[in-house]
């Protein structure tokens, strides 16, 4: 009975519409599939880190980082060491247009060239043989106007902005300070420096100033605070100097404070390579190299090519460019421009470079007039030296060590820490030389070519001996090796 009761109630419960199950069914709810738990570090406890590290892996790495030597701090520098500055004495014969304007058009053509800063001029107004006839403040309008020279400076800044050149092109105009304006008033030159400053140019170059700074004192320490004030408004600013024999520079950079001097210590008639050596060790030693300057030939003296001849400008190209301080080049010495003189005498030339007339031809045409394979070439072996020159730190900052000299030949070394090392050999002899190298600078026995003068002789990445390193005449080569602790 009490069975069939709760059958009939499990009819009245199942007439509800819901579906039957059948005897022996079960429903079960299914349990939701439990998530994989994420695997979490947690670390190692002491004594396994203390197994670890005991471990002959993680015993010479904390040897290596405890023996290795401190890498040394870059020194400070300025930005004329990162590259050759470009003098453009002649902007008439250098660009077809002959103005500033054409300049600023050949902007393109100097990035290939990896240089770092353009000396520029005279651009203001100087009447030959005029003395007191000098505007410092006005451009010649045979070179272009202000806004032209506006527009250089702004063109020359750009460069290295969004990522277009890593080279940021510097201005400097060059004044012709010579003894005679010295008796103009010195607010003249004052208010002149002070005008130009203002116009965004990154230093200024004084022609003759050593007299300034020993006849008028007084007008030398105006110059001098004038510059220092744009300094500190532009930190990138200063100013240059032009000066003769040794002993002069070193005085006048011990005593005038001067920034960069660019000096007449290299030669070009004088190939004795002991005499050049002791000259660059002397101010090396006495001096910043961040105030030294190197510089072959000019506006006024030529071109390299015409004063130590074609077959040499490799050799003493490399020489500016590896020597430590700021290398100073003619335009056109990357590709051997020769000068065009129209007077009878060369002793003229020198001493009145307003009657040079030097021709700067775009390469694509000279090469259809001349070998223009030789051009390229020279071109080529200014642009990888340069752009070496401003991106390796022991060229950029390093040591300057003497290995050899002789009478016609030369090589040193450039040192910078951990960097690689360089060597530069030079041979100016008439024949083939060996230039034993010192021992005590703990070179190796080989070293690799990085450029050489005569590429059939010394090849590029070939390996050379260091304990029989020889030159053929005329030869100059950069070797490098790398540094082994």
């Amino acid at each position: 009975m009490t069975g069939g009761g709760d059958g009939a109630e499990d009819a009245v419960s199942a007439g509800g519409g819901e579906t039957v199950e059948e005897n022996g069914s079960v429903k079960l709810k299914m349990p939701e599939e439990a998530e994989v738990e994420e695997v979490k570090f947690t670390g190692l406890n002491k004594e396994e880190l203390l197994r670890v590290a005991g471990t002959p892996g993680w015993v010479r790495t904390r040897w290596a980082l405890l023996v290795a030597p401190r890498c040394r701090d870059l020194p400070d520098t300025a930005w004329w060491n990162g590259g050759p500055l470009y003098q453009i004495g002649n902007i008439q014969a250098f660009t077809d247009a002959g103005d500033l304007k054409g300049v600023e058009q050949k902007m393109g053509s100097l990035s290939q060239l990896k240089v770092r800063g353009l000396l520029l001029g005279p651009i203001h107004v100087a009447p030959p043989d005029e003395a007191m006839s000098l505007r410092f403040e006005e451009i010649s309008s045979e070179l272009g106007n202000l806004e032209q020279f506006r527009s250089l400076v702004q063109a020359a800044h750009k460069k290295g902005e969004e990522g277009k050149d890593p080279y940021s092109y510097r201005i400097i105009p060059i004044l012709i300070v010579l003894v005679a304006v010295l008796n103009c008033a010195s607010p003249c030159l004052q208010s002149a420096l002070v005008f130009w400053m203002n116009e965004g140019v990154d230093g200024v170059q004084l022609a003759g100033v050593e007299r300034v700074a020993s006849v008028v004192p007084s007008l030398w320490l105006d110059i001098r605070a004038i510059v220092q004030n744009g300094t500190e408004e532009r930190p990138d600013k200063r100013s240059e100097n032009k000066l003769g024999p040794l002993s002069k520079i070193s005085a006048l950079l011990s005593s005038s404070g001067v920034d960069l001097l660019v000096s007449r210590v290299l030669r070009p008639g004088n190939t004795d390579a002991g005499e050049l050596a002791q000259s660059v060790q002397l101010l090396y030693s006495s001096h910043s190299q961040t105030q030294l300057a190197w510089n072959l030939g000019g506006r006024a003296e030529g071109h390299l090519a015409s004063l130590v001849g074609p077959a040499l400008v490799r050799l003493h190209t490399l020489l500016l460019l590896t020597l430590p301080g700021a290398p100073v080049v003619n335009y056109g010495d990357e590709i051997g421009l020769m000068d065009q003189v129209r007077t009878r005498t060369h002793s003229y030339l020198i001493h009145s470079f307003t009657h040079i007339q030097i021709l700067w031809i775009n390469i694509h045409i000279i090469s259809k007039r001349c070998d223009g394979e030789m051009l390229r070439l020279g071109q080529r072996f200014f642009r990888v030296l340069s752009e070496l020159r401003g991106k390796e730190r022991s060229l950029l900052y390093g040591d300057f060590l003497l290995l050899s000299n002789s009478s016609s030949s030369l090589a040193f070394q450039r040192v910078w820490d951990q960097s690689e090392r360089y060597i530069a050999a030079f041979n100016w002899a008439p024949e083939e030389a060996a230039l034993p190298l010192s021992r005590a600078a703990a070179l190796p026995q080989r070293a690799s070519v990085v450029l050489s003068t005569n590429a059939s002789a010394l090849p590029a990445d070939s390996s050379v001996d260091l304990t029989e390193l020889r030159l053929g005449p005329g030869q100059a080569a950069l070797l490098r090796f790398p540094y082994t602790g």
